[in-house]
């Protein structure tokens, strides 16, 4: 059952020794930045502490911190012995893995978050709430969840395929292109039984049209073959035309052949 969060808080405010704050290590989405935190004290110092952290009781003398982690951090640069701090009430309280959870939450909104720290943030949370409020609380839709989770978040059944039948990386990227666990399955055993390299191809052609099917997938996955040798037929006025411009280049026919295909390619990219 996934749990959810309470849509209104109530708390009350607190002076508490700093050091009775306890930040759960999975908690800390982000590593702090400590230009930013030098610059956050100097303004607390100065100006004082408009919004104090927001705590929860955990013990006889321990508080778990809610939200604030970089004010708490400036606070701890001040020097500080003791805070004021809003305290939840007993009404509002989480329990113990809601608690961590919703901790996170407060802390992963950040734009300086790296694709490690969310891919993180989103596994814990997914475990703690389910993926449909955890990406609910990234703000993000559940395809994109999933390619933060990876191949954490590949459900079980289509895991137990590899190695025998799929690699990791190819179990996740099926998964990311068909969300339906039935209809993965099929496919995986399907192309369990084709090479590495048309396997590669056929999850690309997959990715591009994944209603198509398996005979036309496979048609075109090997269609997407690199093939560096070409043989190219010219009319007669062409294959003069290209001798003549050569000369002119002090080219072969060939290289100005090949010259012009790659500029064209070069082109098409910008």
């Amino acid at each position: 059952m996934v749990r959810k969060y309470k849509p209104t808080i109530s708390y009350r405010l607190r002076e508490i020794p700093i050091k009775q704050i306890k930040i759960w290590k999975e908690a800390q989405a982000r590593k702090l930045d400590r230009e930013n935190i030098a610059e956050l004290a100097k303004s607390i110092k100065n100006e004082g502490l408009l919004n104090p952290p927001l705590v929860q009781k955990e013990g006889k003398n321990t508080f778990l911190l809610m939200s604030g982690q970089r004010r708490l951090a400036a606070l701890k640069r001040l020097g500080a012995k003791k805070i004021p701090v809003h305290v939840l009430t007993k009404q509002t309280s989480y329990d113990l893995e809601n608690a961590k959870a919703a901790s996170v939450v407060e802390n992963i909104h950040r734009k300086d978050m790296n694709h490690k720290e969310i891919a993180d943030s989103c596994k814990f949370l997914t475990e703690h709430v389910g993926k449909s409020s955890a990406a609910k609380s990234m703000g993000m839709s559940i395809p994109t969840l999933n390619k933060y989770l990876g191949f954490a978040g590949v459900p079980d059944k289509l895991k137990s395929m590899v190695p025998q039948l799929l690699s990791r990386d190819e179990v996740t990227k099926l998964y990311l292109i068909i969300p339906n666990i039935a209809k993965a399955q099929k496919i995986a055993d399907r192309i369990s039984k084709l090479d590495s390299g048309l396997r590669k191809r056929y999850l690309q052609a997959l990715s591009q049209s994944p209603k198509s099917s398996h005979q036309k997938l496979i048609k075109r996955a090997k269609n997407m073959r690199i093939k560096q040798n070409l043989s190219i037929k010219l009319s007669k006025t062409n294959a003069r035309k290209l001798a003549s411009r050569s000369n002119k280049k002090e080219l072969t026919p060939d290289e100005l052949a090949l010259k012009i295909i790659s500029d064209y390619l070069k082109r098409k990219r910008k």
